[in-house]
């Protein structure tokens, strides 16, 4: 089924009727994919949902093209920050309030999304304390080894490091540090809030190695958050108890 997807929206971009789209499956071709390994890369990209929620929302409001990225990877962000919002009524209640004084689309568009700043500071706050992704992320160290923080690393070497360990550094984060906290992407200096942004954004991974579906992801958190979080304001019986 899913080789079935990706065939019928690869051959759409190739042939005398392509069509040209600014997306992810678009770059690939622009970047001199052939036909088949833009089919391969698709698949890699494709993730059968298993969350109810992320399956509807995602058909909802997404073209077809846009599920060619954001995997389970995306599935298991969206469920983290979901659980964290409702978990909490303060952050649940600021976020509804933001949602409702806010001049937005239906669905939500994803300009108007990162123009909300509460939103973004939660989904911030979700890759930070709970990472979508395991594993050290090794690099093989080049030819000739290099020198990290003053000690030589033979060639070869393989150098990971902890997105876990990084993300819950109480240097960085503070003592709550394993808190949910959206208020914590307002406090600081400029450069200490510019510094927390770098270093949440290592869930993507970095340089040539950084996720390809990065902007894809962003643009899913930022829609589903808001419509599903929308349902609520919209229920007859939520009015009611509010």
């Amino acid at each position: 089924m899913c080789y079935s997807i990706a065939h019928e929206l690869v051959a759409q971009r190739f042939g005398p009727d392509m069509k040209e789209r600014r997306d992810m499956l678009g770059s690939f071709v622009r970047h001199g994919l052939t036909q088949k390994e833009a089919e391969v890369e698709s698949l890699v990209q494709m993730y059968v949902c298993l969350s109810p929620i992320y399956t509807l929302m995602v058909t909802r409001f997404t073209k077809p093209t846009t599920r060619l990225a954001g995997s389970d990877t995306t599935a298991t962000a969206i469920r983290t920050m979901m659980l964290y919002v409702v978990a909490n009524p303060l952050i649940y209640s600021r976020l509804l309030a933001e949602i409702t004084n806010s001049q937005i689309s239906s669905p939500i568009t994803d300009s108007e999304a990162r123009a909300m700043p509460y939103l973004q500071a939660i989904i911030k706050e979700g890759l930070r304390i709970h990472p979508p992704v395991t594993g050290a992320m090794y690099k093989d160290v080049p030819a000739g080894g290099d020198t990290l923080n003053g000690m030589y690393i033979p060639e070869g070497t393989s150098v990971g490091w902890s997105v876990w360990g990084l993300m819950q550094d109480m240097a960085v984060w503070g003592e709550d540090a394993k808190v949910f906290r959206p208020e914590r992407w307002f406090q600081g200096t400029p450069e200490e809030i510019k510094n927390k942004d770098a270093r949440v954004d290592m869930v993507f991974n970095y340089g040539k190695w950084q996720c390809l579906g990065k902007e894809v992801g962003k643009i899913e958190l930022n829609k589903i958050l808001v419509e599903v979080c929308s349902i609520s304001i919209f229920c007859p019986k939520w009015k009611k108890l509010r």
